[in-house]
Protein backbone atom coordinates (compact mmCIF):
# COMPACT_ATOMS: atom_id res chain seq x y z
CA UNK A 1 0.00 0.00 0.00
CA UNK A 2 1.38 3.61 -1.24
CA UNK A 3 1.96 5.99 1.98
CA UNK A 4 -0.67 8.26 -0.11
CA UNK A 5 -3.28 5.60 0.23
CA UNK A 6 -2.92 5.00 4.45
CA UNK A 7 -3.02 8.79 4.36
CA UNK A 8 -6.44 9.06 2.33
CA UNK A 9 -7.92 6.06 4.65
CA UNK A 10 -6.92 8.29 7.88
CA UNK A 11 -8.56 11.40 6.45
CA UNK A 12 -11.50 9.36 5.87
CA UNK A 13 -11.70 7.97 9.26
CA UNK A 14 -11.18 10.82 10.51
CA UNK A 15 -14.64 12.20 8.48
CA UNK A 16 -16.05 8.95 9.81
CA UNK A 17 -15.73 9.74 13.69
CA UNK A 18 -17.25 12.85 12.77
CA UNK A 19 -20.18 10.94 11.46
CA UNK A 20 -21.04 9.56 14.94
CA UNK A 21 -23.08 12.60 16.55
CA UNK A 22 -24.28 10.37 19.31
CA UNK A 23 -20.94 9.98 20.58
CA UNK A 24 -20.94 12.99 23.31
CA UNK A 25 -16.37 12.85 23.63
CA UNK A 26 -16.30 13.10 19.39
CA UNK A 27 -14.13 16.33 19.96
CA UNK A 28 -11.59 15.14 21.89
CA UNK A 29 -11.32 11.62 19.62
CA UNK A 30 -11.08 14.11 16.90
CA UNK A 31 -8.06 15.95 18.10
CA UNK A 32 -6.36 12.58 19.24
CA UNK A 33 -6.93 11.55 15.45
CA UNK A 34 -5.78 14.97 14.15
CA UNK A 35 -2.75 14.76 15.61
CA UNK A 36 -2.06 11.14 15.11
CA UNK A 37 -2.48 11.89 11.35
CA UNK A 38 -0.14 15.05 11.46
CA UNK A 39 2.73 13.06 13.33
CA UNK A 40 2.13 9.57 10.85
CA UNK A 41 2.76 12.28 7.68
CA UNK A 42 5.49 14.33 9.45
CA UNK A 43 7.16 10.96 10.00
CA UNK A 44 6.46 9.32 6.54
CA UNK A 45 6.59 12.36 4.26
CA UNK A 46 5.28 12.43 0.45
CA UNK A 47 6.04 15.15 -2.11
CA UNK A 48 3.25 13.83 -4.44
CA UNK A 49 0.12 14.15 -1.92
CA UNK A 50 -1.98 17.61 -1.79
CA UNK A 51 -3.47 17.49 1.78
CA UNK A 52 -6.12 20.03 1.21
CA UNK A 53 -6.87 18.61 -2.15
CA UNK A 54 -7.58 15.50 -0.95
CA UNK A 55 -9.74 16.01 2.01
CA UNK A 56 -12.16 17.99 0.04
CA UNK A 57 -12.34 14.79 -2.26
CA UNK A 58 -12.82 12.83 0.84
CA UNK A 59 -14.95 14.54 2.42
CA UNK A 60 -17.58 15.17 -0.54
CA UNK A 61 -16.97 12.18 -2.64
CA UNK A 62 -16.53 9.02 0.01
CA UNK A 63 -19.41 7.11 0.91
CA UNK A 64 -20.44 7.49 4.67
CA UNK A 65 -19.94 3.47 5.41
CA UNK A 66 -16.55 3.84 3.65
CA UNK A 67 -15.63 6.46 6.29
CA UNK A 68 -17.16 4.79 9.32
CA UNK A 69 -14.83 1.46 7.91
CA UNK A 70 -11.68 4.00 7.76
CA UNK A 71 -12.61 4.97 10.89
CA UNK A 72 -11.97 1.26 12.82
CA UNK A 73 -8.75 1.04 11.45
CA UNK A 74 -7.20 4.13 12.40
CA UNK A 75 -8.98 3.49 15.83
CA UNK A 76 -7.46 0.37 16.08
CA UNK A 77 -3.71 1.57 15.42
CA UNK A 78 -4.26 4.85 17.99
CA UNK A 79 -3.02 3.54 21.67
CA UNK A 80 -5.59 5.57 23.51
CA UNK A 81 -8.71 4.99 21.20
CA UNK A 82 -12.38 4.67 23.35
CA UNK A 83 -13.57 0.97 22.91
CA UNK A 84 -17.23 2.54 23.45
CA UNK A 85 -16.52 4.46 20.07
CA UNK A 86 -15.60 1.45 18.44
CA UNK A 87 -18.53 -0.61 19.23
CA UNK A 88 -20.36 2.04 18.03
CA UNK A 89 -19.05 2.32 14.75
CA UNK A 90 -19.49 -1.80 14.24
CA UNK A 91 -23.04 -1.17 15.02
CA UNK A 92 -23.74 1.69 12.81
CA UNK A 93 -22.48 -0.10 10.24
CA UNK A 94 -24.09 -3.39 11.00
CA UNK A 95 -27.64 -1.31 10.21
CA UNK A 96 -25.39 -0.65 6.27
CA UNK A 97 -27.13 -2.73 3.86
Amino acid sequence: MAIEDVYRYMISGYFGVMEMDSYKLKEYVLADIKKYIKDFMEQNPSDNFNLEEEIKRIKDNVSVKTKLQDALLVLNKMDNAPIDLILDIKHRLKNYT
